[in-house]
């Protein structure tokens, strides 16, 4: 997987935050599925020639938005998504897929609702 992942230290965008946007395209994507385990910080931290608290920053921004679990011993996982019972989630999880996917291809937020208006028209 840290094939596909890359870093342009010339980019304005913090590290973490390109790092963070790659992982969530590729979790959208289903490049990364439910279960599949990340590499461990200290690995993909070398794999990128970054510091370890910058991959940890990103994989905790995962977290924290739901996408990842993170366990001691067991490492950091993809995390389920849930969708409700009465398929009341299902326009919810369609926006969250079409705003990491926007994020994935570094679409700002502006640009992705513009988008999204051209397409309702």
């Amino acid at each position: 997987m840290t094939a596909t992942l890359r870093v342009d230290l010339d980019d304005p965008t913090p590290p973490y935050e390109q790092l963070r946007r790659q992982l969530v395209g590729m979790i959208a994507a289903g490049d990364l599925r439910v279960g599949d385990r990340l590499p461990p910080l200290r690995q993909l931290a070398g794999d990128l020639g970054l510091a370890v608290g910058t991959v940890a920053r990103s994989y905790r921004e995962l977290e924290a938005a739901g996408l990842v679990t993170s366990r001691r011993g067991g490492g950091t996982r993809v995390a389920a998504t849930p969708t409700p019972p009465d398929g009341s989630g299902t326009l919810g999880e369609e926006a969250r897929h079409f705003a990491h996917r926007a994020a994935s291809l570094g679409v700002g937020l502006e640009d992705a609702v513009r988008a999204l208006r051209d397409a309702w028209s």
